[in-house]
């Protein structure tokens, strides 16, 4: 009998299971606060050079101030880096200003001699956000590639998780892991809030991204392996959907709490309520059982019949869940070099659009709900191809459409807004839904005995690319386009790889490495004969009569 039989015999898509649902669905709320947090916490506010500490003139008017000790672009704003060497004087004059903040800002540029950096620091206008960290440390101008670099390292935390987490899951169990992550979340969220140094807070957000691949990884295989095989795409869905409910979350969250300190708090605490009613989740009996611990499978197993009110079946699956035992193999399948590369296409593109909201010229508030709220409508669609079109057309079609308008809003000027917003919107919507796909996808491709290593694998290649995003962004200083050239081609690339992948939709999951040989194995004759019935037989000649 295979485990998915099991399954139906003790309640199918039962209490257990929508309870279990539920309580994985809160914390997955927070996960997209934590990844997006960079919007907000790492806001660049506008800001200019301070005037100088000797700065006598205290009665000049804020605008006369920096009107005389910094220069102004043609734009009339200014500069962000430099500012006169010694005040400019006559400026006031020649804008009629008599320090009661009258003037009209010249624009005239000075020569390049004239100006020094900002040796007093920066004036912020904290006008959108309180405080963030670019205010508190000063990660303007030389140092602006600290907000990239931030970015990054929190996405190395989630690289080196899926590395560790992947790899430990499959030795100690799921469950074990998640509540380990539960806990390491909450801690380094609430130490990076108290962080008294860019450093520090890096140290500890790196800590934050270890914790996210350790509950993405465990949460969605206890998910899966507990849900019976007809129920998997709509509760793949529904996690997706709960981390759509997030991006608007956080929003709203960010719009309440000005403070990025406070903010970081808000986002962390909810995961220590999360570590302690993770208690309550049972161990997969999937992995107890190929692990030798069949004692505790049949237990779980009993457990969740008793919750699904099927005691009485509970009861008779003592010997089916004992002959489930077998033996594992450390071969690896050829579809583990394969299905990295549309994990790493979208992560990769997914963080570049979404971590660079600044760039479109609107509320940061209103365009974080915007790209919130286009995921609702796209993981409706998707989860209705899903489940008529199947994994990998769903998966192909997704990724080129994503990649094909990011390229296309390389060639729309910057001044029509809402054309360049609608497009990365429309983008956007297209990786979330691959986001979808990829996680049911992943967990549907490897058997049991090695779902948490091939989990593991693909997940560490997607925050490669969720690395490598925010520092792409800094080729546009040299280039422009670039940046939008790379976020849409290497989509594109890996939605025609996708392909080739093996179709998944309505098939059980592979308990063991064998299955998956197996049903390969079975596909290949299948194809061999459809290829023998659709070549044309033999048949017999009627010989040509004889003409006079």
């Amino acid at each position: 009998m295979a485990f998915g039989e099991i399954i139906d015999k003790v309640g199918g898509m039962g209490r257990f299971q929508f309870i279990q649902l539920s309580l994985i669905c809160l914390p997955m709320l927070m996960l997209a606060s934590h990844n997006l947090l960079q919007n907000f916490v790492a806001m660049v506010p506008p800001h200019h050079c301070q005037a100088p500490k000797n700065f006598s003139e205290s009665n000049l008017d804020p605008k006369d101030i920096v009107l005389v000790t910094v220069p102004l672009d043609s734009k009339g704003r200014p500069f962000k880096c430099q500012r006169y060497s010694s005040p400019r004087w006559y400026l006031l004059a020649e804008n009629g200003s008599l320090g009661d903040g009258s003037s009209v800002q010249g624009t005239r540029s000075p020569p390049l001699t004239d100006l020094q950096g900002c040796e007093d620091g920066w004036e912020y206008e904290m006008t959108d956000r309180s405080s963030t960290i670019i205010s508190e440390w000063d990660l303007v101008c030389d140092l602006h590639s600290y907000k990239q670099m931030g970015q990054s390292i929190y996405m190395g935390g989630v690289l080196v998780g899926a590395l560790i987490f992947g790899g430990f899951s499959d030795r100690f169990g799921r469950k074990k892991l998640m509540l380990i992550s539960h806990l390491m979340m909450a801690v380094g969220g609430t130490c990076a809030t108290f962080a008294p140094s860019f450093f520090l807070f890096c140290l500890f957000r790196f800590f934050c991204g270890m914790a996210l691949s350790g509950f993405v990884l465990n949460a969605h295989s206890l998910n899966v392996e507990w849900i019976p095989t007809q129920a998997r795409t709509m509760t793949v869905a529904t996690t997706g959907y709960c981390y759509t409910m997030g991006q608007l979350l956080l929003s709203g969250v960010a719009y309440l709490l000005r403070d990025w300190r406070w903010l970081t708090l808000a986002v962390s605490l909810p995961f220590y309520i999360c570590f302690l009613y993770s208690w309550w989740f049972q161990e997969s009996a999937r992995w107890l059982v190929l692990s030798g611990k069949s004692d505790q499978a049949v237990k779980c197993v009993k457990t969740v019949a008793r919750i699904n009110g099927c005691k009485a079946e509970g009861e008779k699956i003592d010997v089916e869940v004992r002959s489930l035992t077998c033996t594992a193999t450390s071969k690896m399948v050829t579809r583990a070099v394969k299905s990295p590369s549309f994990r790493f296409s979208t992560s990769f593109a997914y963080y570049g659009l979404a971590l660079d909201l600044q760039k479109f010229g609107v509320s940061i508030y209103l365009i974080q709900v915007i790209f919130g709220a286009v995921d609702i409508p796209a993981k409706i669609i998707i989860t209705a191809s899903l489940s008529h079109f199947g994994r990998c057309r769903s998966q192909s079609v997704v990724l080129i459409v994503a990649g094909v308008t990011i390229l296309i809003n390389i060639l729309v000027p910057y001044d029509q807004q809402i054309l360049r917003t609608s497009l990365a919107v429309l983008g956007k919507g297209c990786l979330a839904a691959s986001f979808n796909v990829c996680f049911l996808y992943s967990g549907e491709l490897y058997p049991t005995v090695i779902r948490q290593n091939g989990m593991g694998w693909v997940s560490m290649t997607a925050r490669v690319g969720a690395m490598v995003a925010p520092m792409v962004q800094l080729l546009g200083e040299t280039t422009a386009w670039l940046p939008g050239l790379i976020y849409g081609g290497v989509p594109i690339l890996s939605g025609l790889v996708a392909i080739f992948l093996p179709e998944t939709m309505s098939t059980p999951l592979p308990e063991t490495i064998q299955d998956v040989e197996e049903r390969i194995a079975n596909k290949k004759c299948q194809r061999a004969t459809k290829k023998q019935e659709a070549e044309p037989k033999d048949t017999d000649s009627f010989p040509l009569k004889e003409t006079a």
